[in-house]
């Protein structure tokens, strides 16, 4: 038919106009198409404007869909399936603005990159906009060209964005931004950050001289009897059992202990003994030698400075909040070496982990 015969037709038909020119694209369908199409109730109209589509993924089962919802609601019409065919050919729009973009870079040489890579490659590219030359000039396609690593990527407008594959490689530099404007939040987090990083040195330094400290009470001379609070102090552990100390004596670590009495343990991994056959066990040692079984257990404990508030359920700074036990034991040592002429101090970060437990230590009248 010529154009007059076809739109002859078409108003004999009740068609609308033009759609002469997309019934010929209609017999472009493949026939499993055009059965499936046939039967879900596709006119020849809606057959055509199908094959202007049916590039687009699952096109057939979204006109098909909004061809069932149309027929489904009272009054007929296609609304449905002017929206639907109306969104499959932006998208199809967009699928050849891309398409058409991809195939001018081809045609240029150009390598376009990749929009994503896979998990644990690097992206080593850079836009141009972020780089300058050796000497800190500004990049720009036509002076990058020459460049092997001479690429692009396309924005959501299909628009390139030239890029350097690995600036690193060809000898570019990263163009230096701008600090950010520091505001007084900023400058309060990084001294906070400060002053944690400095308490949490000193917390695992002030470990040093405290050890050294137990070491010298259960290293004293059998003549010497170890202070009435540490035996006790040391005996309440072992009656109530506080969970950090069931936890440490499932470990079966014998190093801390042994350190703390003197003891050489055997430098190979496979030479087995039992710290009780090297341990010197007498009667006046007894006191001793269980309070640093005591001690290492809680040295083992504090060795973070971060740790867990049970009764927060929440990580916090031994430093800042010591579980009562954690104090306690730090408070014993205070007052032993007090006692001890002096021998033994608490740091300045101590002093703060124990400054609200301060009269909770055993025989600290402080509080009276």
């Amino acid at each position: 038919m010529d154009e007059v015969e076809q739109k002859q037709a078409a108003r004999a038909l009740g068609l609308k106009r033009g759609t002469g020119k997309r019934l010929g694209r209609a017999q472009q369908l493949d026939d499993a198409t055009l059965r499936r199409a046939s039967a879900g109730g596709m006119d020849l109209e809606q057959l055509a404007q199908l094959a202007e589509v049916e590039g687009v993924p699952r096109a057939q089962d979204r006109l098909l869909r909004a061809l069932a919802r149309d027929e489904a609601e009272e009054g007929g019409g296609r609304g449905h399936w002017d929206q639907e065919l109306a969104l499959l050919k932006a998208e199809q729009d967009d699928r050849n603005a891309r398409r058409k973009a991809v195939a001018a870079l081809e045609k240029a040489g150009v390598p376009l990159l990749p929009a994503h890579r896979a998990y644990g490659e690097k992206d080593t590219a850079l836009p141009l906009s972020e780089l300058t030359t050796p000497l800190g000039n500004p990049l720009d396609e036509n002076g990058h060209k020459g460049c092997p690593g001479h690429s692009a990527r396309l924005d959501d407008e299909h628009q390139p964005i030239w890029y350097c594959a690995d600036p690193a490689e060809h000898g570019h530099k990263v163009r230096p931004k701008p600090k950010p404007v520091k505001t007084a939040e900023d400058e309060e987090k990084a001294a906070e950050r400060a002053r944690i990083t400095a308490c949490n040195r000193a917390w695992k330094a002030a470990a040093g001289p405290r050890k050294e400290f137990v070491a010298r009470l259960v290293r004293g001379s059998g003549s010497k009897a170890l202070p009435e609070e540490a035996w006790r102090f040391a005996l309440t552990v072992l009656l109530d059992l506080p969970s950090f100390y069931g936890k440490w004596a499932q470990r079966q670590e014998a190093e801390d202990v042994a350190q703390l009495l003197g003891v050489k343990l055997p430098d190979s991994p496979f030479e087995r003994v039992r710290l009780s056959e090297l341990a010197t066990l007498s009667k006046a040692r007894m006191a001793h030698v269980l309070f640093a079984h005591v001690a290492a257990a809680f040295e083992r404990d504090m060795r973070d400075p971060k740790g867990w508030n049970a009764a927060r359920m929440q990580v916090s700074f031994l430093w800042e909040n010591p579980t009562p036990e954690q104090a306690a034991y730090l408070l014993l040592l205070e007052k032993l070496g007090q006692d001890d002429k002096g021998s033994y101090r608490l740091s300045e970060v101590e002093e703060q982990a124990v400054a609200a437990h301060r009269g909770d230590a055993p025989g600290d009248d402080s509080a009276a």
